[in-house]
């Protein structure tokens, strides 16, 4: 049967079952945290285990983050920005400087080396931390 207007305007407004309802995450917080090392959600617990293995769930608020789906982007990122850092300052060195081409050969790769495992860990989390804060890949 139908309802009448009246009757309809008058009864209890459903609740918004959206995901827009849900709490905010805030993503340069939760980005911020995780370049740290830190838990996005609360910022007490470790967001991993070991060097790029997350925990499964932090020891403070028990947000689990064994549901990332980070896969290759890190190491796509890191990629990236180890060109933006290291061919301008290649370049510049090389203008400035007469550094013998065999120097460099040990110079130039070893650098990008250490600049990739410096970024890593912190990219990976910042990837983990922007799937969280937008709710993608199980973060709902």
């Amino acid at each position: 049967m139908l309802r009448s207007t009246a009757a309809a305007t008058t009864s209890a407004p459903m609740p918004d079952q959206t995901p827009d309802a849900a709490p905010d995450r805030p993503l340069a917080a939760a980005i911020g945290l995780a370049l740290r090392g830190r838990c996005p959600a609360c910022g007490e617990g470790r967001m991993f285990a070991r060097f790029l293995k997350p925990t499964s769930a932090c020891a403070h608020c028990g947000q689990r983050w064994d549901r990332h789906q980070a896969d290759d982007f890190p190491s796509y990122i890191v990629i990236l920005l180890l060109g933006h850092i290291l061919v301008p300052l290649m370049i510049e060195v090389n203008r400035a400087l007469d550094i013998p081409l065999g120097w460099q050969a040990a110079i130039w790769p070893g650098l990008a080396l250490l600049l990739a495992v410096a970024m890593i860990q912190p990219v990976k989390g910042a990837v983990i931390a922007f799937q969280w804060s937008r709710r993608m890949h199980g973060f709902g």
